[in-house]
């Protein structure tokens, strides 16, 4: 088996804090959308479903974006790839101010600030990581990773609600522009290759190291098998919550007759508690099945759902809610590239899990797009509500099937392409 080469403790640290606070940005920039709704409405007059429209075609492009920009950082290195990211994103929410169309919403909010957030995201920095650490620190760096981005929403939201009650939406998204730039110097210790032993097909958790394959020859072994393809139905349902809890819980609180700072904190309260999910999921796959902990965590979300519509709708039913739902948010980021990972080795993993996650933000767009038909056309969220809760017990039955063990690939393939 090849391993990345050896390390130091302080190297390493400073590879996954440095990946953890670029996480922290592009998310931050993604998970406080929707408190932006509202006030977009309310100045271009386009309405909610036209507004929502635009918010998921950026969920869409998210996706799309990744196995894209893995492909390049799997090549040529993360580095440059971060950089544009951080240009795009940035640009994208600037120019938002300034449009008043449907067509303007969508290069900026669906296009720009979406691909640039895309470029700095879980399989970028996933990938960039584990290429350069040893199998036994991967898990463990998936899931700190991707707390940083859980810990972003939970210090943007609130922030993000005061700056626009204080100074308008126009003055908190252009600061939301500024503050994403600072992803640019975190690249520094993500730029460069990866190391050649590094680079070389191997697993995640002590498996024998898969023979060598083309990117092409990669994908079409992936393509074609069961599991990664369960891997990919079960990311669909979680991008499709994650989307339409972030564009429309400011309307769900809205309709309840609550004040918008319920939504806000209650959005932070999800990236806090995620923060505890996201560090319980990536220590939890170094000592059991990842299939299993997907399926657990899927399978919650239908239960927590459900309990929700049942019950009162006062901000301490907020509050829980988003801390019960907010511990399997994004938590099934670590188990998920772990298994991608262990099945196919880490020569590829940025692409193969980029196009994992463009599964899960196809699943975005739909949720993110239906919740502003929902509403427009029944006045409520309630069918939304019970499609998430039938599509969770299905995710959760999808990835019992998974093979956790590495792909063994027939000598021909590897010599294809």
């Amino acid at each position: 088996m090849t391993n990345a080469p050896a390390m130091s403790p302080g190297s390493a640290w400073l590879l996954i804090l440095s990946a953890s606070a670029i996480l922290m940005l592009t998310m931050a920039a993604r998970l406080t959308t929707g408190l932006f709704l509202s006030p977009i409405n309310t100045a271009t007059g386009l309405g909610i479903a036209s507004i929502s429209f635009a918010m998921a075609v950026g969920q869409f492009m998210w996706g799309a974006s990744q196995p894209v920009f893995g492909a390049v950082a799997d090549k040529y290195g993360p580095g440059r790839v971060l950089v544009l990211g951080g240009v795009l994103l940035a640009a994208g929410l600037a120019a938002t101010p300034f449009v008043s169309s449907q067509w303007g919403l969508l290069l900026t909010l669906g296009v720009l600030s979406a691909a640039g957030a895309g470029a700095g995201s879980f399989s970028i920095l996933i990938g960039a990581t584990a290429q350069r650490l040893p199998p036994e620190r991967r898990a463990f760096a998936s899931g700190f990773i991707n707390a940083g981005g859980s810990f972003g929403q939970f210090v943007f939201a609130p922030a993000v609600h005061a700056l626009i009650a204080a100074f308008g939406w126009v003055s908190a998204m252009l600061a939301l522009a500024a503050t994403t730039l600072l992803t640019i110097p975190l690249a520094r210790p993500l730029s460069g290759k990866t190391p050649a032993a590094a680079a070389a097909t191997g697993s995640v958790v002590g498996h024998g190291a898969l023979p060598a394959l083309t990117l092409g020859g990669q994908l079409r072994e992936a393509l074609r098998d069961r599991s990664y393809l369960c891997l990919h139905a079960g990311f669909f349902t979680c991008g499709f919550h994650i989307a339409f809890l972030v564009t429309h819980l400011p309307g769900e609180v809205a309709l309840c007759s609550l004040s918008a700072s319920v939504s806000a904190t209650a959005l932070g309260l999800i990236g806090l508690f995620n923060i505890f999910g996201s560090l319980t999921a990536g220590a939890l796959g170094q000592r059991y099945r990842m299939k299993w902990l997907l399926a657990l965590m899927y399978g919650s979300r239908a239960v927590i759902i459900a309990l929700y519509l049942v019950a009162p709708k006062t901000p301490m039913t907020f509050y829980a809610f988003a801390a019960a739902l907010g511990f399997t948010w994004l938590a099934t980021v670590p188990p998920t590239a772990g298994l991608v990972g262990k099945l196919f080795g880490m020569r590829y993993l940025s692409t193969l899990f980029g196009l994992t996650l463009l599964s899960h933000q196809v699943g975005g767009f739909f949720g993110a797009w239906l919740g502003g038909l929902a509403v427009v056309r029944f006045g409520d969220y309630a069918w939304m509500w019970y499609a998430d809760i039938v599509l969770a017990a299905l995710a959760a039955l999808v990835n019992l099937p998974i093979r956790e063990a590495p792909l063994a690939l027939p000598a021909a393939s590897a010599a294809k392409a």
